[in-house]
């Protein structure tokens, strides 16, 4: 029931119509708060917090998926390639634990979160999680000091944090209907100041730089030894498919267009646990999940097969970027 509630209201999102505008007063008490919030922070009454290196933030200012742990991967990958060395921040969505924590090699996702999890294995980078990312970031750097830059996580609404450079991501449902929570999908108005914006589908509007990315799956899948199996080899053939995503929609329909066969699809809630999941013990069919989900899927289904979710960035906006790092950061700039 709840499932079919929280589809039926995003799908109001896309549109002006009668849900939304039932509850367009509520929205507006919600840009208030946001306002009166911002507010606070901009006149010093509420403190954020400068690190000592710059910091480059990724986010959205739409509830739901956009594709923000991807292109931190993409980011971060680009500054090691630039000679820099980054760290990541995060929250940490989800885990069970408390208080500011190192992702290591013998951490859960139960331990820091699925997304942190996701992007150390990934990244082979500093990664720390903690409610307060400047805490996060002050015990990275404390135990990494050779780390120049660092990359927060979904932190666009965190201004307990100083940034210095905002990327905000939009998936291909773009600003919806245009309305703030709960009439419309924006956490915040828009357009607002950001530096550099990635669109899925169209473009956003506003004076920001905007670049369109291109989300796709990898050429593989991997199980839980780090085996690759290549995506063609399961094509025309019924698998079964999960996804504990914000839009698991977007994964079934990405499985389909390259000619896999879904027998059965378990549309999950974001950051699932799957401690009372389970699967008829006699269905033999392959199970594909996103990588996120892979992490704490394959302690009781190691049989599971995760799929990388690729995003494709235009050099334009990795030029954008550095011309950035050259303006706010001359020490960066190569």
């Amino acid at each position: 029931m709840a499932g079919h509630a929280s589809s039926a209201l995003r799908t109001s999102w896309q549109r002006r119509g009668v849900l939304g505008a039932l509850l367009w007063p509520v929205s507006q008490l919600y840009g208030v708060l946001t306002a009166l919030r911002r507010g606070l922070y901009r006149n010093g009454v509420l403190q954020s917090t400068r690190l000592p290196v710059p910091v480059i933030t990724v986010g959205n200012v739409i509830a739901g998926g956009a594709g923000k742990t991807p292109v931190t991967m993409a980011i971060v990958r680009h500054l090691k390639e630039r000679g820099l060395t980054p760290g990541v921040i995060s929250r940490g969505y989800g885990r069970r634990s408390e208080g500011c924590r190192a992702v290591t090699t013998n951490s859960t996702a139960f331990d820091v979160g699925d997304e942190p999890l996701l992007l150390s294995r990934a990244l082979n980078v500093p990664v720390f999680v903690a409610s307060r990312r400047a805490e996060a970031g002050q015990a990275l750097l404390d135990e990494h000091p050779e780390v120049n830059i660092l990359v927060c996580d979904d932190g666009l609404q965190h201004l307990a944090l100083q940034r210095d450079i905002e990327v905000c991501v939009f998936n291909n449902e773009g600003v919806g209907n245009g309305w703030l929570l709960p009439a419309g999908p924006l956490r915040e108005p828009w357009p607002r100041d950001v530096d550099l914006v990635l669109y899925a589908s169209n473009a956003p509007g506003g004076t920001a730089p905007q670049f369109g990315l291109k989300r796709q799956l990898a050429e593989h899948a991997i199980n839980a030894e780090g085996h690759q199996r290549p995506l063609d080899s399961l094509r025309g053939q019924p698998v079964n498919a999960l996804a504990a995503i914000a839009r698991p929609e977007d994964f079934f329909s990405m499985l389909r267009e390259r000619g896999l066969i879904l027998n059965r699809s378990f549309a999950l809630p974001d950051h699932f646990d799957f401690s009372d999941w389970k699967i008829k013990a006699n269905d033999a069919l392959p199970l594909l999940c996103t990588e996120k989900d892979a992490t704490k899927l394959w302690p009781e289904y190691p049989q599971a097969l995760a799929v990388p979710l690729e995003v494709r960035l235009p050099k334009a906006f990795f030029d954008a970027l550095d011309e950035l790092l050259k303006r706010y950061h001359p020490p960066l700039a190569q």
